[in-house]
């Protein structure tokens, strides 16, 4: 066995992260979950089940003898994924802030930079007099001391 080789094997396990597979040279291999299909693989048992006939590509082979292999580069280039994966659920663009929007109503957006400035002196104002006068042991400088 040799990597990059293209073989036929049938599962033999599965697992929650991946799938052992049975080559038809007699050696055994493993699939990880991110190997099985080109989309998103949330429920393994959703793509494969014991003793379905796989092509696998050969990845890696380690000194101690694993063997890491891989259906989804198995897959002829015209070949489309399965019809049941379910494609990836959606990232957050790079760049876009993180801001938790929390329970209160959503307001118009500012237009520009001072509008968002006075917005966020008066909300922190808002929230430290709500602190001072909660009178919380926490927030206004440790335990009181006793006299």
């Amino acid at each position: 066995m040799e990597i990059g080789a293209i073989l036929c094997g049938k599962i033999s396990g599965i697992i929650d992260y991946g799938a052992f597979v049975d080559c038809e040279n007699g050696q055994r291999g493993m699939v990880h979950i991110s190997e099985v299909a080109n989309s998103y693989v949330e429920n393994i048992r959703e793509h494969l089940t014991m003793g379905q006939e796989v092509r696998v590509k050969v990845l890696n082979i380690t000194p101690e003898g694993k063997i890491s292999l891989s259906i989804k580069k198995a897959l002829e280039p015209a070949q489309p994924a399965a019809a049941s994966a379910r494609p990836r659920p959606p990232r957050k663009p790079a760049g876009s802030p993180n801001v938790w929007q929390g329970g209160k109503p959503k307001r118009e957006a500012p237009q520009n930079f001072e509008d968002m400035m006075s917005r966020f002196k008066q909300t922190s104002e808002e929230n430290i007099s709500t602190l001072r006068k909660s009178g919380d042991s926490r927030y206004n400088g440790g335990a009181k001391r006793r006299k």
